[in-house]
C-alpha cells in the first residue's frame, strides 16, 4: 500500500456502499439516471469561467509555458521566413533581352538559407512536441490530484446520490480529453496568433492592397465559425454527459454480473445499454457533423482567397506594380493566413469536448466538501462510550422522514441490539452517529458532548464498523487489516487476525499475510472476507463498535466460528448491533425494536418474548415451528 494511501486513510472501516435505508427513502439525485432513462444532464457552466480556471492549471507550469512560447515563436518566425525566401528566389530568375538570367551564386545562397531554415524548423518542432507532452501531463497531474482530493472529501450524501460510473468518467475520460487538447491544440493556438500577426505585418510591408484583400475575408471566417460553433457546443456537452452515463451502466452491470446471469436478464441489460449507446451515437453524429463541417467550409474560404489573390496579383504584375516573386509570396502567405483558422476549425470538436469535460470536472470540484466544525479538545483516548440520541428527526429526502422523535440512551460497555423491518431506520442510526449524514433536528451526544462539537477524525477514530458488505482493497491481506490502524506493526496485525479467528485460513494460504487480494477480495469466500473485516476492527481498538448485519451473509457454521471473536471484540466496548438474524442478539443487554422510525419496544430477549409484541412477531416469523 502506498505511503499516500496510508496517510490519507481514515482509521475505520467506512461504508462505501449505498445503505439500505437510503435505497428505501431517497429519490434520484442530480446527475443520476432516472428509471430506465439516460443521466440527467446538468446545465452548462460559463465557458469563459471554465477556460479561465483551466488556464489557471496550465499556468502552474510557468517554465514550460514560457519555454513553449519561445519555441513556438521561433518556429513561427522560421515558417514565416520560408515564403519570403521563396519569393526572393523566384525574383532572382529574370528575363534580359528575351533570355533567362540567373544569378547562380545568389540563388544558391538563398536555397541554402531556405534548406537551413526548414531543417531548423523541423528540429525545433520536434522539441516543441516534447514540451507540449510535458505541459499536458503536468497539468493533468495537478488537475487529477485536485479532483481526487475533492472526491475523497465529498460528503457521503453526494456519492450516495450520484452515479459512481459518471464520477469515474470525469476522472478518466474527461481529464484525458483535456490532456489531449493541451498537448495537440495549445501550441497551435499560440502559433495561430503569432502567424496571423506576422503574416499581416509582412503582407502590408510588400503590398497594402493585397493585404487588405486578405483581411476582408476574416469577418466571413468569423461569422461562419460562430454560426457552426453555436450549434456544435451543446452536442459535445451532451455527448460527454451520455458517455458518463454509459460508464455508469457498464460498471453497474459488471459489478452485478452474477445477479444479471442468475436472473437471466442479459437481454434486458443489453437493451438498456443499447438505448444509451443509440442515444450516444445520435448525439455524437450531430456533434461530429458540425465539427467536421467547419474544416471544409474554412478550406473553401481559403481557396477563394487564393483565387482572388492570384487574379488581382496577376493584374498588378502585368502593370509592373509588383513582381512575380511577390505574387508567389502573397499566395503562400494567404494560405498561411487562413491555415491557423483552418487548424482551429479542424480541432474545434476536440476543443469543445475538452471544455465540456472541464466543466464536468470543475462541477465536482465545486461541490462543498464535508465540513468539520468540531472544536472540542478531545482525543480518541478521551472517548468512553456513553451515547445519547435525543429527539432525533431525520430524512434523506425532504418530507419523507426516516427517524421521528427518536430517543435512545446507551451506557458505556453496553451491548445494544437494534432490530426492525427493512427500511425502519436501523442503518440510519449508524449514518448519523458517524456523521455521514447530519440530523435535521435533535442532538446526539457522546460522553455528554454534542458530536457536532467533536472533531470528525476523533469521533470516527473512536468507532469501528463491521458491515454486511465487506469492503476490501486491491492490496495484501496484511495491508487490508492494517487499514484499521495505519501505524500498527506486523505483530499487532497478526494478533488482531488471531483474535478474529482469521489466522487459521490466512496461514494456510501460500503467501500468508502477503497474499494479494483481487478486487473487493473476490478471491476469498464471503466468510473469510468478513473475518478480515473483524480483524481490521480489532486492530482499530475502538471505544464504540458497530456491527451492521455483520453475520447475515455468513453460513451458520462460519457464524458460530466468528461469534467467539465478536464476543472478545465487544468486551468493555459500547456495541451497537444491527441485526436481522435474531439468533445473534439473544445475549444483548438491551434489544431495541424499530418500526417506521420509532422505538416501539425495548428490553432483553426474554422480556420482549414475554410481551408478545413486535419483537415476538419477528421472532416467530424467523423461528416458526421451533421452540423458543
Amino acid at each position: 500500500m502506498s505511503e499516500e494511501k496510508r496517510r490519507g486513510a481514515p482509521a475505520m472501516n467506512l461504508n462505501q456502499n449505498q445503505t439500505r435505508d437510503q435505497n428505501q427513502n431517497r429519490g434520484p439525485g442530480p446527475g443520476r439516471r432516472g428509471p430506465g432513462g439516460p443521466m440527467i444532464i446538468e446545465k452548462p457552466k460559463d465557458m469563459k469561467g471554465t477556460l479561465k480556471r483551466l488556464f489557471g492549471y496550465i499556468g502552474r507550469s510557468r517554465i514550460l509555458i514560457y519555454s513553449m512560447i519561445v519555441i513556438v515563436t521561433v518556429t513561427t518566425l522560421l515558417s514565416l521566413a520560408g515564403p519570403a525566401l521563396q519569393g526572393k528566389a523566384i525574383d532572382i530568375i529574370t528575363l534580359e533581352n528575351d533570355a533567362d538570367h540567373v544569378d547562380v551564386n545568389a540563388l544558391v545562397t538563398v536555397l541554402l538559407i531556405m534548406g537551413g531554415t526548414y531543417l531548423l524548423q523541423a528540429g525545433i518542432t520536434c522539441f516543441q512536441g516534447i514540451l507540449s507532452a510535458k505541459l499536458s501531463r503536468s497539468t493533468v497531474r495537478n488537475l487529477r490530484n485536485d479532483l481526487f482530493q475533492s472526491i475523497i472529501r465529498l460528503p457521503i450524501r453526494y456519492t450516495d446520490t450520484h452515479n459512481h460510473g459518471d464520477i469515474m468518467s470525469r476522472m478518466t475520460n474527461d481529464v484525458e480529453t483535456i490532456s489531449n487538447t493541451i498537448s495537440n491544440s495549445l501550441a497551435s493556438l499560440i502559433s495561430a496568433v503569432l502567424t496571423v500577426v506576422g503574416v499581416l505585418a509582412i503582407m502590408f510591408y510588400y503590398n497594402w492592397f493585397l493585404a487588405l484583400l486578405n483581411i476582408l475575408m476574416v469577418p466571413l471566417s468569423l461569422v461562419v465559425t460562430r454560426f457552426i460553433a453555436s450549434r456544435s457546443r451543446k452536442y459535445y456537452k451532451k455527448q460527454q454527459a451520455i458517455l458518463g452515463s454509459l460508464n455508469g451502466d457498464v460498471e453497474e452491470n459488471v459489478t452485478a454480473l452474477k445477479t444479471v446471469t442468475a436472473y437471466s436478464t442479459q437481454k434486458k441489460s443489453f437493451l438498456h445499454f443499447q438505448g444509451l449507446s443509440r442515444e450516444m451515437r445520435g448525439t455524437a453524429i450531430k456533434a461530429q457533423i458540425y465539427g467536421s463541417v467547419m474544416g471544409p467550409v474554412m478550406n473553401f474560404i481559403g481557396n477563394f482567397v487564393f483565387l482572388v489573390i492570384a487574379a488581382v496579383g496577376g493584374y498588378l504584375a502585368l502593370n509592373d506594380v509588383i513582381t512575380i516573386g511577390t505574387i508567389a509570396l502573397f499566395i503562400n502567405y494567404s494560405r498561411q493566413f487562413t491555415r491557423p483558422i483552418n487548424e482551429i476549425a479542424n480541432q474545434y470538436n476536440i476543443i469543445q469536448t475538452a471544455i465540456a469535460g472541464a466543466e464536468r470536472v470543475f462541477a465536482v470540484m465545486d461541490e462543498k466538501p464535508e465540513i468539520d466544525e468540531g472544536k472540542a479538545p478531545m482525543t480518541k483516548e478521551d472517548v468512553k462510550g456513553d451515547i445519547e440520541f435525543e429527539h432525533i428527526d431525520f430524512s434523506y429526502v425532504k418530507g419523507e422522514q426516516v427517524l421521528k422523535d427518536f430517543d435512545l440512551s446507551v451506557k458505556r460497555g453496553q451491548r445494544i441490539a437494534i432490530v426492525g423491518a427493512t427500511g425502519s431506520g436501523k442503518t440510519t442510526i449508524v449514518n448519523l452517529l458517524t456523521r455521514f449524514y447530519e440530523i435535521d433536528a435533535g442532538v446526539i451526544r457522546v460522553d455528554g458532548v454534542d458530536i457536532r462539537d467533536i472533531p470528525k477524525n476523533v469521533l470516527r477514530g473512536a468507532i469501528a464498523i463491521v458491515l454486511q458488505d465487506t469492503v476490501l482493497f486491491l492490496d495484501t491481506i496484511r495491508e487490508n487489516i492494517r487499514y484499521g490502524n495505519l501505524a500498527a506493526g506486523d505483530g499487532e496485525i497478526e494478533a488482531a487476525a488471531k483474535i478474529a479467528n482469521a489466522d487459521h485460513f490466512v496461514e494456510r494460504l501460500p503467501e500468508g499475510y502477503d497474499t494479494m487480494l483481487a478486487e473487493s477480495g473476490s478471491n476469498l469466500s464471503q466468510g473469510q472476507r468478513q473475518l478480515l473485516s473483524i480483524a481490521r476492527a480489532v486492530l482499530a481498538d475502538p471505544k464504540i463498535l458497530i456491527l451492521d448485519e455483520a453475520t447475515s451473509s455468513i453460513d451458520t457454521r462460519t457464524e458460530l466460528h466468528i461469534q467467539e471473536a465478536m464476543l472478545k471484540l465487544m468486551e468493555n466496548r459500547t456495541s451497537l448491533i444491527i441485526a436481522h438474524r435474531l439468533s445473534t442478539i439473544r445475549d444483548a443487554d438491551k434489544i431495541v425494536v424499530l418500526d417506521a422510525g420509532h422505538i416501539v419496544e425495548a428490553g432483553n430477549h426474554e422480556e420482549l418474548l414475554a410481551a408478545r409484541g413486535k419483537y415476538y412477531e419477528l421472532y416467530q416469523t424467523q423461528f416458526a415451528g421451533l421452540t423458543t
